[in-house]
């Protein structure tokens, strides 16, 4: 038992000398890389470190709309749309739908990737995310693209139209209900995330699973024929890759922090 004891008592005896010792030049710098890691927070459209070397890439700056234009344009819209204190915003119309700058697209195409961004809505606003969608002249980017929905749930009819809440903020439009409980009111910031991965697709809505389908499946197929979007050919078979589109419906919405890591 003294043995044991005394084992111990010399064991101890080393982890003291050992933390009392001067920590190397190369000790501190870990540490205080690990304190940086730990504490970043990126400011609004920046990236943190973290998230540069896990590929993320902005699209949104704060400032340029270089990685955006019009649907079914070749440059950005010159109304409707503006930068302001750092969000991209689509401006109110004041006639809904039309008016506006019209819809916008990236530049590029993407197909398997990650979506994150934050959105707030005027009161009684109504605006949307696609992704997958194909550039047409002929029509409109929601006859081919999957949306989350962005919705005034409060205030807008379009919640509680539909089925089960499926026109309702983070929803699959017209398709797949969101959760109404995960969504913030009018006014406030929304953070969300988009996922597709060969056919796979989830939403998330300030940090909840709202969602998750299977593009090209039988499932898949059957809910679109059993939808507004049944006529639509370009819907149904949806594309494997495509644009990411901020909707202008014709009210006053914010986007910022706008970003993208392919998979």
């Amino acid at each position: 038992m003294k043995k044991i004891q005394l084992f111990l008592s010399i064991i101890a005896s080393i982890g003291i000398l050992y933390s009392c010792a001067p920590k190397t030049e190369k000790q501190n710098d870990q540490e205080e890389e690990q304190v940086e890691e730990s504490v970043e927070i990126a400011a609004p459209n920046t990236l943190t470190r973290a998230e540069i070397n896990e590929g993320w890439q902005l699209l949104f700056d704060g400032e340029s709309t270089e990685n955006f234009r019009g649907y079914n344009s070749e440059t950005f819209p010159e109304k409707g749309w503006q930068v302001v204190d750092g969000t991209l915003q689509v401006m109110s119309s004041g006639k809904g739908e039309a008016g506006g700058g019209g819809d916008i697209i990236t530049k590029k195409k993407y197909k398997n990737f990650e979506l994150s961004l934050e959105w707030r809505v005027s009161e009684g606003g109504n605006s949307g995310i696609f992704y997958l969608a194909r550039e047409k002249p002929d029509q409109p980017i929601w006859k081919s693209a999957p949306e989350m929905q962005i919705l005034d749930n409060e205030k807008h009819p379009d919640a509680k139209l539909g089925v089960d809440g499926n026109r309702a903020a983070g929803s699959l439009y017209d398709l797949i209900p969101g959760k109404f409980e995960a969504v913030k009111p009018a006014g406030e910031w929304n953070q969300v995330k988009i996922m597709v991965y060969k056919g796979t697709v989830v939403h998330w809505v300030n940090g909840e699973n709202v969602l998750e389908y299977h593009l090209w499946t039988d499932d898949w197929k059957n809910m679109v024929l059993n939808s507004k979007f049944k006529d639509y050919e370009d819907f149904l078979n949806t594309a494997e890759e495509g644009y990411i589109g901020l909707q202008d419906h014709g009210d006053d919405v914010w986007f910022r922090n706008i970003k993208i890591k392919e998979l």
